[in-house]
């Protein structure tokens, strides 16, 4: 066989077995994780696998993990040390956000009040409780024994996720998701930055609508669907929606990032969701 006929064999086995597309982004795109116990049960952590998947198409993709037991104030100066890490690898000057749940109200934090404006170029929270989480009143008005067990629990998982995390603060973090704090006195002292596109998704799940949910969430579900109606498991719907509002996810809290079944096996829908934002980032011209 001649080189010309090897290199029409190899030609012809890669259009019978094609490449994904790569999706190319003027900037580097940051994954931060959320608030609770979903962030111990990955190694490498949180959206560690969403972002290995988005590197293979050639996406400059990084998920770094902070506390996930503390308040929005402390996590920030963690993400702070990660992005300046970032920035100085890539040399990039912006960079995209997407943000699952509590870590929407973390990039708000830091890009209205601790001056990352002018380096985020678009904001995307996904299930964020931009205007609280009665879930989180509904720890709170349990009694104060079964409060501190599982705070302890959760602090102990913390410290499994994060092993120099040795300062969480679960209660007062719960607390400062209250709806009355994060409408209150939240999100008045934390505007949007004028410079930075904000996105949203909300998520669906359980009572009052067709999609499965996980036996973990249902408890919560249940609650939160008497209080504030449709939800996730964790955040309401509602609650969710933000600047540019892009739709709903069919998917419990925990499948919006890959996990189902309490996180004992992938759901790989997550994969092709984290795969459509840069795409449609790229095709914006991001």
């Amino acid at each position: 066989m001649t080189l010309a006929e090897r290199a029409v064999r190899r030609l012809t086995a890669m259009d019978r077995h094609p490449q994904p597309p790569l999706l190319r982004l003027r900037h580097p795109l940051v994954l931060m994780h959320g608030f609770g116990v979903l962030a111990a049960f990955r190694r490498g952590g949180m959206l560690h696998e969403q972002a290995m998947h988005l590197r293979k198409r050639g996406v400059w993709a990084f998920a770094p993990n902070v506390s996930p037991y503390h308040t929005v104030t402390a996590r920030a100066d963690q993400w702070e040390a990660r992005f300046e890490r970032i920035l100085r690898e890539t040399d990039a000057e912006q960079f995209h956000l997407v943000a699952h749940s509590m870590g929407g109200l973390d990039a708000r934090f830091l890009v209205s009040r601790r001056g990352w404006g002018e380096r985020v170029a678009t904001l995307t929270t996904v299930s964020t409780p931009h205007r609280g989480a009665t879930a989180a009143d509904y720890v709170m008005e349990q009694p104060e024994r079964l409060r501190r067990l599982v705070a302890d629990a959760a602090e102990w998982l913390g410290r499994q996720t994060l092993p120099d995390d040795d300062a969480s603060d679960f209660l007062r973090a719960v607390r400062e998701m209250r709806p009355a704090y994060v409408q209150n006195e939240f999100n008045p002292a934390t505007p949007d930055h004028p410079s930075v596109q904000y996105r949203s998704y909300a998520g669906r799940a359980g009572r009052g609508t067709d999609v499965a949910i996980s036996p973990f969430f249902r408890l919560l579900n249940a609650v939160i669907y008497e209080r504030e109606g449709v939800n996730d498991g964790y955040v309401a719907t509602e609650s969710a929606r933000w600047g540019d509002f892009r739709g709903l996810l069919d998917g419990d809290h925990a499948r919006q990032v890959g996990l189902a079944a309490g996180g004992l096996r992938r759901a790989p829908d997550a994969d092709a969701f984290y795969r459509r934002l840069p795409e449609d980032l790229a095709d914006e011209g991001g």
